[in-house]
């Protein structure tokens, strides 16, 4: 080959690309003529790799590491081309190889902005102000030319508007306020350009942790439902009860319970603190009765360990119980207040009797007086068949002037009526009414028929 060869290489090559070729002439031709190319010495072995093209019969050169304009503009490799064919009985006229310089010329491309760091991580208490710093990000241009940056926040997400960035000294600031128990984490990507060359874009990673502030007070777990039995012995426990809290372990994991000191002294409850996070509801006296008390209300204090610490009052409501000797609940209803008064089943059984008793002797009253007001029934045969009857109360003087009743009278007996000065007749004799002239001579019979 010839003594030199020079290769322009632009920095931004992609690392495994071929950047260039070189071929050692032969004279000999077929499998004599094959060759191989290596990299003997030289800065650039490290950087380079040489393989041959069997076909052509020429060296490639390929890229083993990115190139820096900026920190090494140029490379020397020394390559050897040597043939793969060797025939000894032409080794006096050898060697059958070639050496010869390859300079490599790195070229200066405009490049975009270098961060400091691959990826961030940051930090923000929740409940901060708005306009918080959380941090700073920093890019430089990796050219020469050392041109100024400008940063700006992506927003292709939500996220991205928590926050704003200065875009001179890349100073990340709050845009909300946070709740951790909400959100506890943020991602957001910073881009940074040059002044110069603002299509030249680079991005990098901000993770933004939401770091916890005890701002949450303790709380029951759950909505418990403690029984005490009526016959409960002082001392036992009747419940155990624990606590959450939202924020994180280091800002509430510790609870203390108590009971709320503004009242007085329960004489019912006392409660106890495990220092396990959790707390027993103990009874006081010995037997409780629900005829005369079924419900009690006990309020619990809950503090955390947080700083400053946080508490909240809760309040169990506690039913009083009917229980078998070995503390299963037999009933908490009110409908067990009689038994408990002392009346038995039978008795109770007894009374229902006597109630139904009496309402069948009120029943057969009321029905044999309406019995007696009926009508009696007329037989077909009664010679009282042709009386009029009629269901019409008595009006006085309307009454009497309903029937004449003169004309069924003694013919003498209302002549005898007609003269009495002292008794205002009732009704007016008949103009067809024709008087007989002596009571003997009268046909009872007839009279009535002529009536």
């Amino acid at each position: 080959p010839s003594e030199h060869y020079q290769l322009y290489v632009p920095e931004s090559a992609q690392v495994g690309s071929a950047v260039g070729k070189i071929k050692a002439n032969d004279a000999d031709t077929g499998s004599n003529a094959d060759m191989k190319y290596t990299i003997i010495n030289g800065d650039g072995a490290g950087v380079f790799s040489i393989s041959t093209d069997k076909e052509t019969r020429e060296g490639i050169l390929s890229l083993k590491k990115p190139l820096n304009y900026e920190k090494k503009k140029s490379y020397t490799l020394n390559i050897e081309g040597a043939n793969t064919h060797l025939d000894f009985r032409f080794s006096h006229l050898g060697p059958f190889k070639d050496v010869t310089m390859l300079k490599v010329i790195v070229g200066d491309v405009d490049e975009p902005p270098l961060f400091t760091m691959p990826s961030y991580v940051m930090e923000v208490y929740e409940n901060a102000k708005i306009g918080t710093p959380v941090g700073t990000v920093t890019a430089h241009d990796p050219d020469a030319a050392n041109s100024l940056v400008r940063y700006f926040i992506d927003h292709n997400t939500e996220e991205d508007r928590y926050f704003t960035i200065d875009a001179s000294t890349g100073t990340i600031k709050t845009a909300k306020i946070f709740d951790r128990e909400e959100t506890p984490w943020y991602n957001i990507t910073v881009a940074a350009s040059e002044i110069d060359n603002p299509e030249l874009v680079s991005h990098v990673p901000v993770g933004v942790r939401i770091l916890d502030v005890n701002d949450n007070p303790p709380e029951l777990a759950r909505d418990y439902d403690v029984v005490v039995c009526e016959n409960s012995k002082p001392g036992q426990v009747i419940q155990t009860i624990t606590a959450t809290d939202k924020d994180n372990s280091a800002n509430g994991a510790r609870f203390h319970f108590s009971l709320d000191e503004g009242l007085s002294l329960n004489p019912n409850f006392t409660l106890r603190n495990n220092e396990d996070n959790t707390a027993s509801i103990l009874t006081r006296r010995r037997r409780y009765s629900r005829t005369t008390q079924d419900t009690y209300y006990l309020p619990v204090l809950i503090s955390d360990g947080g700083v400053p610490p946080l508490s909240s009052s809760s309040t169990l409501t506690i039913r009083v119980c009917a229980c078998e000797r070995d503390g299963r609940v037999r009933t908490c209803h009110a409908e067990a207040f009689l038994s408990s008064a002392g009346l038995s089943t039978g008795a109770l059984i007894a009374i229902l009797l006597c109630i139904v008793i009496l309402l069948a002797i009120v029943v057969l009253f009321i029905t044999l007086r309406r019995s007696k007001k009926e009508p009696l029934i007329i037989s077909e045969e009664d010679v009282r068949e042709n009386v009029v009857t009629y269901d019409d109360e008595g009006g006085g003087e309307e009454d009497t002037e309903a029937f004449d009743i003169t004309a069924l009278r003694n013919p003498s007996a209302a002549e005898e009526l007609k003269y009495r000065r002292d008794v205002r007749p009732e009704v007016k004799p008949l103009s067809r009414h024709h008087p007989s002239s002596s009571l003997d001579s009268i046909d009872v019979q007839e009279f009535l028929n002529q009536r």
